[in-house]
């Protein structure tokens, strides 16, 4: 494919967010422990839970697209949002943290060296590992687009 490197540059800076989307780590630098739990009137989940949610989802997808062994563990939706609204420590978040940046290089580099995006996953059922880069991609900006929001309800956000 002739724009194949230009294809996979777009899908490795789309999983970065750094077009017309907030990125995720804008969208969490600086928000204050006090405000991880936080949920107004009329919001059903916190930053933690969006950010929890957003590191389970692009965790399992991962799992799924790279190994062949991959097995459904996590049910849907219960298993995909965390119960508790904040988390148990600053260390439990730094570390969420740490793991869903630690998953998105992965991510990009699944975008940037996977021999066939377009080749259905093995032990899939018809899903194309372009597809899973996408869908983390797409799943992460909508959330990333809740934190803003949220961080502007409770007026944590000054970007």
């Amino acid at each position: 494919m002739a724009n194949d490197a230009a294809i996979r540059a777009h899908l490795v800076k789309l999983l970065d967010s750094k077009e017309a989307h907030a990125t995720f780590d804008a969208a969490v630098d600086g928000v204050p422990l006090k405000s991880l739990g936080a949920v107004p009137k009329r919001w059903e989940y916190s930053i933690w839970q969006l950010v929890e949610h957003i590191r389970l989802a692009q965790a399992d997808i991962l799992d799924f697209s790279v190994n062949s062994s991959y097995e459904e563990r996590l049910k849907w939706p219960d298993d995909y949002w965390p119960k508790a609204r904040a988390p148990k420590s600053g260390a439990a978040w730094k570390k969420a943290l740490a793991d869903y940046r630690r998953d998105l290089e992965a991510m990009k580099a699944l975008a940037a060296n996977t021999p066939d995006l377009a080749a259905a996953i093995p032990h899939g059922t018809g899903q194309t590992y372009l597809r899973e880069v996408l869908l983390v991609a797409d799943h992460t900006a909508y959330h990333v687009g809740q934190i803003v929001a949220l961080r502007r309800q409770l007026g944590i956000w000054k970007k």
